[in-house]
């Protein structure tokens, strides 16, 4: 009954029912032997596929941004109220002009970036209850897929699913989440104070979202676009945490040293910057792309003058999905069926809710190792931008970054890389 249940995601509303609600200053942190332990406690079969000769980048910037399609974005409308990011950064570094999402809405893309795990029907819902995810199994998998999925429902992954994170601690690299806005308000977004000023914010288990809601104007955090606060290998470890999922504030301190400057830091603009409300943001000003346009004005060229990519950083650009429900185009063999037909998705058939994905939505990449100018229209998505993290810094692959039919980046994207 239940995978009869599962087989359609539009028909799990009307089944929702069944659902299961259990429901540093400027330094960066070192490793948590706890979160070490975390990441180890239970670990899928199989090791990943093989990997691409990647360059020598040993720190990564990754800018999400919201709802926009490629066609969109860095077409005439585009052009015209984001420059910065459709003319400018593609002139000076690459354009992935087939890039796509892997879902609808927004936080299974984001949970895909990080983790690799696919689309549920609580993410596929952005998780307005803060729910635990219960693993299903017995019926169609033990546990994991072969793909390293994990077979259940809900929000909070269980602490032996493990995220680029852990695999970054396990490996004595550094990194950190830069959410911008999360801590003004610690009652809407459940914050903690630390010396270096907010972190960690997410709601008590199995409690509402008040974050998933229109905010006031001063404060534009969501939950749903900071997925590493949905993985109790994170959060379970609260100094851990606290350490690592920040505000944005620290970020200015951290790109003045090398020492300073975490390997792997993930941006987070708040709902006005990342271009998701529109058309007008909270606070009356107006939305979409040209607030994008704006932050990204700011923060990409404090980067690119920060020594850790003068050294030889990366830079990306993306958004998270098209912003239109009925996009769901794909690419990378992502496919309608459940894990019967493809296990790599054993929790829902249509992870882009009407298809396979998340729609066009484009990508851009900075580095040294990248010439200006460069237009690749090789098909990735969020799971070949995880894995190819993952190269970067000799990690296994996790999740849907482990299938054969998904690629990191190649000489296609590094074209100054020999």
């Amino acid at each position: 009954m239940l995978k009869a249940l599962l087989t359609r995601r539009r028909l799990a509303a009307a089944a929702a029912g069944i659902a299961v609600i259990v429901t540093i200053g400027a330094g960066v942190a070192p490793a948590s032997a706890h979160s070490a332990q975390g990441a180890a406690d239970a670990r899928p079969a199989g090791h990943g596929t093989a990997r691409v000769t990647a360059p020598p980048i040993r720190h990564v910037w990754i800018i999400d941004l919201e709802n926009e399609s490629f066609g969109y974005t860095f077409g005439k409308a585009g052009h015209k109220q984001a420059p910065y990011l459709t003319r400018t950064l593609p002139s000076q570094g690459a354009l992935l002009s087939n890039y796509y999402g892997i879902g609808h809405d927004s936080l299974d893309n984001y949970i895909a970036q990080i983790s690799g795990q696919a689309p549920d029907y609580q993410t596929g819902q952005d998780c307005e209850f803060f729910e635990q995810f219960i693993q299903f199994g017995g019926e169609n998998f033990d546990k994991w897929t072969k793909y390293g999925q994990l077979s259940g429902d809900g929000c909070v992954y269980p602490r032996y699913v493990r995220t680029v994170a852990n695999q970054l601690t396990a490996h004595h690299l550094t990194w950190r989440a830069y959410e911008q806005n999360m801590g003004i308000d610690p009652h809407r977004d459940g914050t903690a104070r630390t010396a270096h000023g907010p972190a960690c914010g997410h709601p008590p288990l199995n409690k509402i979202d008040l974050t998933d809601t229109t905010g006031p104007a001063n404060d534009s955090y969501a939950t749903r676009h900071d997925p590493f606060v949905y993985f109790h290998s994170i959060i379970d470890n609260k100094a851990y945490c606290d350490a690592h999922v920040v505000d944005l504030r620290p970020l200015a301190g951290s790109l003045k040293r090398l020492s300073a400057t975490p390997n792997y830091s993930f941006i987070t603009p708040d709902t006005c910057a990342d271009a998701h409300d529109t058309p007008r943001c909270q606070d009356g000003q107006k939305g979409g792309l040209p607030q994008a346009n704006r932050f990204l004005k700011v923060w990409i060229p404090r980067i690119m003058h920060s020594p850790a990519y003068r050294a030889g950083g990366l830079i990306v650009v993306t958004f998270d999905e098209s912003g239109d429900d009925t996009d769901a185009t794909a690419c990378c063999g992502e496919k309608d069926g459940l894990g019967f037909d493809d296990p790599s998705h054993p929790n829902v058939n249509e992870p882009g809710l009407y298809g396979p994905g998340g729609g066009r939505v484009g990508a851009v990449l900075l580095s040294k190792f990248i010439r200006p100018g460069t237009v690749s229209q090789v098909p990735y998505n969020h799971y070949s931008l995880l894995r190819s993290i993952e190269d970067l810094f000799g990690l296994a692959h996790l999740g849907d970054a482990k299938q054969p039919q998904v690629h990191s980046f190649g000489r296609d994207v590094y074209t100054r890389f020999k």
